[in-house]
């Protein structure tokens, strides 16, 4: 099995974990994995084939092992997932909040994986549904569709699973997605986004503000999704995910006690430009959002899967 390792010391004190997290969908996604040395797994489709990807952070530096045949791919990829190619200048706190944050995540980056459809699959998943819904068919999809990544050993290797390729996923049936389950919606879109795979990877090639009306040329794919994708497979700073359910109501309630809708999300951040996202991943991570009093979103049940 092809193998590659490198030792990468960053310019800066990189929080593996905390950057790589962002490439994890849910607590449960078989794609990703943490093991009791502390090191930090996730499993790719690469334009080479499957790869595994191994980063553990010790005295300063980042050891990095790779496997598949994705390995030599992912080994040049890591310092970008790992927030390297994520460029803070030019970022200044405009508000005594935000500055109060950054102080005390001076390190967090935002990581940059450069594979479209690995980050825009799953974010059309999470479409106007809840976490658990979202989360819970993304790691049904892997485990009944996906593949088995490639791992040194199986016996002490965490068993990870790989997200179907785009012509397996255009070929599910319509009654397989809604046993996983996702409504006909949102499957018609990742069908939709299956067949236009190879044109929609050689857009990250772009800069993400050339990227972004390309990925939402594609039916189904709007605001809120393009933004999901531009953060993960761009690593763009400046993506902000219009039309959540909670981002404009928080962000409003952190920088003004009074929450907004996106008009006025996009009228507070607007001097932010372009590290517009940063700002909002740096309240969420702070934990900064408005009290949650009121009845959380409820997950479907009506869907033949919504049960399991």
């Amino acid at each position: 099995m092809e193998h590659g390792s490198r030792t990468w010391r960053p310019s800066w004190p990189c929080p593996v974990g905390a950057v790589l997290v962002q490439q994890r969908h849910g607590g449960r996604d078989p794609s990703y994995a943490v093991t009791p040395d502390g090191a930090h797994w996730r499993a790719f489709r690469t334009p080479e084939g499957l790869g595994t990807l191994r980063v553990r952070l010790a005295a300063g530096e980042v050891a990095i092992d790779t496997w598949g045949p994705g390995a030599a791919w992912l080994l040049d990829a890591a310092p970008g997932l790992l927030g390297a190619d994520d460029d803070i200048s030019g970022f200044v706190p405009r508000h005594a909040l935000v500055a109060d944050v950054w102080r005390r995540n001076p390190t967090w980056r935002f990581s940059r994986s450069g594979l479209v459809l690995d980050a825009l699959v799953p974010a059309v998943f999470e479409q106007k549904v809840t976490g658990q819904e979202a989360f819970g068919a993304w790691g049904r999809l892997l485990r009944r569709h996906g593949e088995d990544a490639p791992v040194p050993d199986r016996a002490s290797a965490p068993p990870l699973r790989v997200a179907p390729a785009a012509d397996r996923l255009a070929m599910i049936p319509s009654w397989e997605w809604l046993q996983l389950p996702v409504d006909h919606a949102r499957s018609r879109t990742v069908v939709q986004v299956a067949r236009a795979a190879a044109g929609l990877e050689r857009t990250v090639a772009r800069p993400a503000t050339e990227a972004e009306p390309l990925l939402r040329s594609v039916p189904g794919v709007g605001v809120w999704t393009a933004a999901e994708t531009l953060r993960r497979a761009w690593g763009d700073p400046d993506a902000v995910s219009f039309g959540d359910y909670h981002v404009a109501k928080d962000v409003g309630w952190a920088l003004t006690g009074t929450p907004v809708d996106d008009a006025g999300l996009a009228e507070l951040l607007e001097p932010y430009r372009p590290h517009r996202g940063r700002v909002v991943e740096l309240l969420a991570r702070a934990g900064l959002g408005r009290p949650r009093r009121g009845a959380r979103m409820a997950p479907r049940r009506h869907l033949p899967g919504s049960g399991r």
